[in-house]
């Protein structure tokens, strides 16, 4: 069969929509004769290494729609150390007859695309490079939304609505919840969107993007004990003082992935050691990127979207671009895709500005909660007689 290879390449954390940007490609390259296949990297990019590529147009069209609601990454993922292995790289997409690469994952990916298109420019060959966004986390600069961060912010808003609601029922203790973001705090902030479930939001948020202050933290404690006599602070699990050191010791850096220690646990034990009083931590962890059950529809969408742009976009020639999300200004929300230039967003991280943070530092603007609302979509709201 004449026609372009694609191949897809995971890279980093799994989100609740990787697949949905998987099928995106599957099925958008499907529907073009001038491709022949769509090959997934086994594991990621370590995959392409050792020659574990599995042919994925090859696949009922009945099991590839599942794709859409999969959690986790149907090819597998990785954090692959690149650095020195670009040139055999692009022997082996020559090999294999790889016409087209499409690295999925966020800035750190988007850097190996990159380095990619460097190694493919000194080896003369004709092989595209196109970058497919996704990230929890929401750091990637340029573009509006990462795909994968809707999902994880409808996770944390409505878990954190959820224990607001318990703790509103029986006030006696602090719940503090921890959230994923290692330097930026965009989930941890989505958070706030909990008070539209009808119980009240979290009383506090701390993000990254403010250093933390302990005996201010403190304060605000001991302030929801003498108003409300319980309360819910949510922190991010990259907090850290205001010389950059962590508020608590990592206990793992591998690459660019720190496994940080229970900033949770360690801020409930100051309540307990310093005030006085009864807290709990809770910590989601990996359920905040991996709920499919509390995803966002319109990031489900948004991330099949961006797998379709990607194989249209190398259909019309390009190379060396990632698919941007973009909102479209106005009263309705909306979205439509652009390229962006890899350069423009390799390694750079996309911090909350400071119009999205309040003066104190321990919790967001109306005008945050007005961008992340449609991403996260209608919450629940919960009866209560109290």
């Amino acid at each position: 069969m004449a026609g372009k290879n694609i191949l897809v390449m995971h890279g980093g954390g799994p989100t609740a929509v990787i697949n949905a940007s998987l099928y995106g490609i599957v099925a958008e390259g499907k529907a073009h004769s001038e491709i022949a296949h769509v090959y997934g990297a086994h594991g990621g990019p370590s995959g392409l290494m050792n020659g574990t590529l599995i042919d994925l147009s090859s696949m009922d069209d009945s099991e590839l729609v599942r794709l859409r609601d999969a959690p986790g990454s149907a090819i597998g993922t990785g954090r692959d150390a690149l650095a020195g292995h670009y040139p055999a790289m692009v022997e082996l997409l020559v090999k294999n007859k790889i016409d087209i690469v499409m690295p999925t994952g966020g800035n750190g990916t988007m850097n190996t695309c990159a380095l990619l298109q460097e190694a493919i420019n000194e080896a003369g060959v004709d092989i595209q490079v196109i970058g497919v966004p996704k990230t929890m986390d929401n750091d990637i600069a340029e573009i509006d939304h990462a795909p994968g961060y809707g999902s994880a912010a409808r996770y944390a808003a409505q878990s954190v609505g959820e224990v607001c609601c318990d703790v509103h029922s029986m006030p006696i203790h602090i719940v503090v919840v921890e959230v994923m973001g290692r330097a930026a705090g965009w989930v941890a902030a989505a958070t706030a969107l909990a008070e539209t479930c009808g119980q009240g939001g979290p009383d506090l948020i701390y993000m990254p993007e403010r250093a933390f202050d302990q005996d201010a933290f403190l304060a605000d404690c001991q302030r929801i004990i003498d108003t409300k006599g319980g309360g819910v602070v949510v922190a991010s699990e990259g907090l850290h003082y205001a010389d950059g050191t962590p508020i608590v010791e990592p206990v793992m850096e591998v690459e660019r992935a720190t496994y940080y220690g229970d900033v949770s646990s360690h801020l409930s034990n100051l309540i307990i050691k310093h005030l006085g009083y009864k807290a709990r931590s809770e910590k989601p962890g990996l359920l905040g990127r991996a709920s499919t059950a509390l995803r966002s529809e319109s990031d489900v969408r948004e991330a099949e979207e961006v797998g379709r742009a990607a194989v249209r976009a190398a259909l019309a020639g390009e190379t060396g671009k990632m698919v941007g999300i973009q909102r479209i200004p106005g009263d309705v929300y909306g979205i439509e895709t652009n390229l962006i230039d890899v350069e423009r967003v390799r390694m750079i991280e996309r911090l909350l500005p400071d119009t999205f943070i309040n003066e104190a530092g321990n919790g967001v603007t109306p005008e945050f909660k007005t961008w992340a609302a449609p991403l996260v979509g209608e919450l629940p709201r919960f009866v209560s007689f109290l």
